[in-house]
């Protein structure tokens, strides 16, 4: 009985990593948490137990063999198909036992001691209830994770071919760049590459809105925390780095649309219907515009590839119509 109770028992820290086709870099944010060994701590200095779960979206380069024979701890949910980041997430959420949860990515490696950190933070505040790290880029620059929500300014600048024309204070003000790297502040969003979250805030709010497939879910989920009351800080002692968007990058025209109509989705459901209709009409105009310049480029005989595969792109983004629904 009392075996019973200790396994129903709540861990400490449950890590969920939603996983497609990086193999090689899941390999190195799992062993970044030390998940080789079956008593599965985040650092040398850290005092708490973790359990980490991984859902596989029908990976077909061997992710789910790496994780049965090198990482027997963890937790493996294989799904049939690539069920996205959103839907994949949620599936982790639901079977995560801890009192802090941590959505992280597969292409991440964190630092040690950096989750102690989080989890302390977070102990001594009880009313912050998401945090965020400090991030790095693979060369070791800082990766902006930090963030103000947008304006109707941000979101037909942000991504888009018109973003080097942004006036200096939107990107700065939405980036937060007013602000010290290192420093732990109250923000009002953090990037979902490694968002903690108390298990208050997930039963207060309940999971990730399905409705992003991808992009803005952590923007929208931070918007109804602090709605509930919850406060979001980002802490810049502790560290993460972050490769950046290897999944996506395998399918560039998908990664724009979803990236595209994810923002779109966050504008009509936060800021309402003519919002939304003035920021699709500026996005369809942009890329028309992309589409109109790439193919003169590539009659001209520049750079035809290049031009050709870009024509591709934004068709496919055209012909999506960036239609967002509720």
């Amino acid at each position: 009985m009392k075996d019973a109770l200790k396994d129903q028992a709540l861990a400490d820290l449950s890590v969920i990593i939603v996983s497609w086709n990086v193999r090689d870099l899941l390999d190195k944010c799992l062993s970044s948490l030390g998940a080789s060994s079956r008593s599965i701590r985040p650092g040398a200095d850290a005092d708490c137990d973790i359990e980490i779960i991984v859902v596989d979206s029908a990976s077909d380069d061997g992710s789910p063999a790496l994780l049965r024979e090198n990482y027997p701890a963890v937790t493996l949910l294989e799904q049939s198909e690539n069920i996205g980041f959103t839907r994949g997430n949620n599936i982790g959420l639901a079977q995560a036992r801890g009192d802090y949860l941590l959505l992280l990515n597969p292409d991440t490696e964190v630092c040690p001691g950096a989750l102690a950190q989080m989890i302390d933070y977070m102990m001594r505040h009880p009313h912050v209830g998401i945090l965020g790290p400090q991030t790095f880029n693979s060369d070791g620059s800082h990766q902006s994770t930090r963030r103000r929500f947008p304006t109707l300014m941000t979101g037909i600048f942000e991504s888009t071919w018109l973003s080097a024309w942004a006036p200096a204070g939107v990107e700065r003000h939405y980036r937060m760049l007013d602000t010290p790297d290192d420093a732990i502040l109250e923000v009002d969003w953090v990037q979902g590459s490694a968002l903690m979250m108390r298990r208050e805030v997930y039963q207060a709010i309940g999971g990730l809105d399905e409705g992003y497939i991808m992009y803005s879910e952590e923007l929208d989920y931070c918007r109804r925390a602090v709605l509930a009351g919850w406060r979001v800080c980002y802490h810049g002692g502790a560290q993460i780095t972050h490769h950046g968007g290897k999944s996506s990058e395998q399918v560039a025209a998908l990664k724009q649309i979803h990236f595209q109509t994810s923002k779109l989705r966050y504008f009509l459901k936060h800021h309402g219907y003519s919002h939304y209709l003035i920021l699709r009409a500026l996005l369809l105009l942009q890329f028309s515009w992309q589409l109109c310049l790439e193919g003169v480029k590539g009659a001209l005989g520049h750079k035809r590839d290049l031009r050709a595969q870009r024509v591709r792109v934004y068709w496919q983004v055209l012909r999506s119509g960036l239609k967002a629904t509720l």
